[in-house]
């Protein structure tokens, strides 16, 4: 039988995992559960692929390459700390594991179903029997010790905290690079070798950086910023995500019309809060676009119209609106709102403002830079970090496509008057 098995990965190449190593036979056993087979059908980046054809993507690769980033920088850190190697079972667990609470379509599963991917994550590992029992099999308090790591709260000076939920950790070094090559957007490849070569101990015990990775960590926020600015907070994303809300407030404020929906995507919708495991393993991308093609044919208006926007891509539109007043931008939206119900549209459907916040690098003392002889923040070491915390907040007016000239006359008449 053979003991190794090879994942051929676009950003890693050859993923090895060796079942004669006691941590990587427990990867390559959770990689077998149908809850880690699941994330296969989960999109990585959403329905950002309406607009970028290859961000096809899976959860399960990216899963993949986190616990591979994972191993190189655990490799590191025993070099550097021999007994840091007593952490590997929780390190490559948590590395694997950390989005398998994702619903539909990823986050965007977090706005159209207000669903917590990680306390999901969190009630998995800790009380789905496939899951539990084969990391129990290893050690007895691993659920538990993966479960903690979960979530955006800060320890301070954990260095398990630091590489699985921080601002700079192995799932973020994954997915910057995977998203931009899946994006075609390549700004810049994030120094991965670089960066974990310059991975070492502070004296807290925490993880820090050596001054020759600063220059690292400064290109990997700069690509940080420009994939939010480009295709995380694109408009389309906005809009996708707009229309599919809209889809679910409509089913959920027009129970009593007759529509199908099986049991679990009823369970999805109406009471979210009180799901049980079975059906959220239930559900998955091609099970919502199954029922969004049902909807689209057999439902009823307005809902087969936002379906088939959807399916069809044929979408709404929108305009930024960030620079007027937000009185001004109430006028817009009462002009739009007029314009839709003239139209025989639904104003609370198919119009509105979104608002659009791009959250800047957050330094919460997670990783710090150590010489040797000094801890200092990487904000108070580089002043282009110091620029990349600023965060910024912009508006878009959403409309039919129909309308999109006359809201954008209607943009420029009120611009012009202030």
């Amino acid at each position: 039988m053979n003991s190794k098995r090879i994942f051929h990965d676009p950003i890693h190449k050859e993923i090895i995992i060796d079942s004669d190593k006691p941590e990587e036979l427990m990867i390559m056993q959770l990689i077998d559960t149908l809850a880690f087979q699941r994330l296969r059908r989960i999109k990585q980046l959403g329905a950002a692929s309406l607009l970028f054809h290859g961000a096809e993507s899976s959860r399960f690769t990216h899963s993949i390459g986190v616990f591979c980033v994972s191993r190189k920088i655990f490799r590191r850190l025993t070099e550097i700390k021999p007994e840091f190697s007593e952490n590997k079972f929780i390190l490559f667990g948590a590395a694997l594991l950390h989005d398998l609470g994702h619903g539909p379509l990823s986050h965007t599963s977090e706005v159209i179903f207000s669903h917590d991917h990680e306390q999901w994550s969190k009630n998995l590992v800790k009380n789905y029997s496939p899951i539990t029992s084969i990391l129990k099999n290893f050690d007895r308090e691993l659920p538990n010790q993966i479960a903690d790591l979960f979530g955006s709260q800060n320890l301070f000076s954990n260095p398990l905290k630091t590489l699985i939920s921080s601002e700079i950790d192995c799932d973020r070094l994954d997915y910057l690079l995977r998203d931009s090559y899946n994006t075609g957007t390549k700004y810049g490849l994030v120094d991965l070798e670089r960066i974990i070569s310059a991975l070492t101990f502070s004296p807290d015990g925490n993880i820090a950086i050596k001054p020759k990775g600063v220059i690292a960590i400064e290109h990997f926020l700069v690509l940080r910023n420009m994939m939010y600015r480009t295709i995380y907070n694109h408009r389309i994303n906005e809009i996708s995500t707009w229309i599919l809300e809209k889809i679910i407030y409509s089913i959920k404020n027009n129970s009593t019309k007759k529509i199908w929906i099986d049991e679990s995507m009823r369970n999805w919708i109406f009471t979210p809060e009180n799901l049980e495991i079975k059906d959220f393993l239930a559900n998955d991308d091609i099970i919502l676009y199954y029922h969004l093609m049902k909807w689209k044919n057999e439902s009823f208006n307005p809902l087969e119209t936002l379906c088939s926007m959807f399916i069809d891509r044929n979408l709404l539109k929108a305009s930024d609106i960030s620079s007027l007043t937000k009185l001004k931008r109430l006028e817009i939206l009462a002009f739009a709102r007029k314009k839709c119900y003239l139209n025989s549209y639904d104003p609370e459907l198919f119009c509105g403002i979104k608002e659009r916040s791009f959250k800047g690098f957050k330094s919460n003392n997670s990783l710090k830079i150590w010489d040797g002889k000094y801890q200092k923040s990487l904000e108070n070491k580089s002043e282009l970090i110091k620029t990349l915390m600023r965060s910024n907040e912009s508006s878009l007016i959403i409309y039919p496509s129909e309308f999109r000239k006359d809201i954008e006359d209607q943009i420029s008449k009120v611009r012009d008057e202030l």
